[in-house]
């Protein structure tokens, strides 16, 4: 017996075709057997395979993950790691995405991660290396936007000395965020919206 999901989450279908090449991805995508301390993600047409962040990156991801799950007590979502976040033959695995605290209610059509209809809110904590600035800076900010997630955050040591990003409003046709909002370390960045709102991104989880 199907049951309304306490959220609201309606699942991204197939209401456009999806290409050849984003099914041959997905196929590829889900045969791989990585070895461990290896992740893969489909951007922008094709399979990126990345290693686990260095420490000050884990440092980071797990002050940023405490700091939430103090926030977001006595709601229902939840900080996760480490999770599929799945949109028409993509996947992405975001340093930090934020969801209900059941991921049984936001399941993507194949049971291989969540549907980012229920994703709010996602993290990425920029890795050193041109390619992989590019990655989180560029390529995944257009994917979220194209995905409709209505919070991107970009934690970036690379950008001056140290900014974080924050994205919202999201214009999916356009795969652009419409709304920035750029707070340099030291400065508290509060995410305005959303059941993480008034989170603050602050000195203690940005210090060296």
């Amino acid at each position: 017996m199907m049951t309304a999901l306490a959220h609201e989450v309606i699942p991204v279908t197939d209401d456009k075709p999806v290409s050849e090449l984003d099914e041959i991805l997905w196929q590829t995508w889900k045969a791989l057997d990585l070895p461990e301390g290896y992740r893969a993600e489909i951007i922008e047409g094709a399979i990126e395979v990345s290693p686990t962040g260095r420490r000050r990156h884990t440092v980071l991801i797990n002050r940023l993950r405490r700091a939430l799950d103090a926030h977001l007590a006595g709601t229902d979502h939840a900080p996760y790691q480490d999770g599929n976040v799945i949109f028409r033959r993509k996947s992405w695995i975001p340093d930090i995405f934020v969801a209900p605290e059941d991921l049984d209610e936001i399941p993507d059509e194949e049971d291989l991660g969540v549907d980012a209809a229920g994703v709010p809110m996602v993290i990425e904590v920029v890795s050193p290396g041109r390619r992989n600035i590019e990655r989180d800076r560029v390529r995944k900010r257009r994917e979220y936007a194209r995905a409709g997630i209505a919070v991107y955050v970009i934690i970036d040591d690379f950008d001056a000395e140290g900014v974080v990003l924050v994205l919202t409003a999201p214009n999916p046709k356009k795969a652009t965020y419409e709304d920035e909002h750029r707070v340099p370390y030291g400065a508290d960045a509060v995410i305005p919206s959303g059941p993480a709102k008034g989170f603050a991104i602050d000195d203690a989880i940005t210090r060296a």
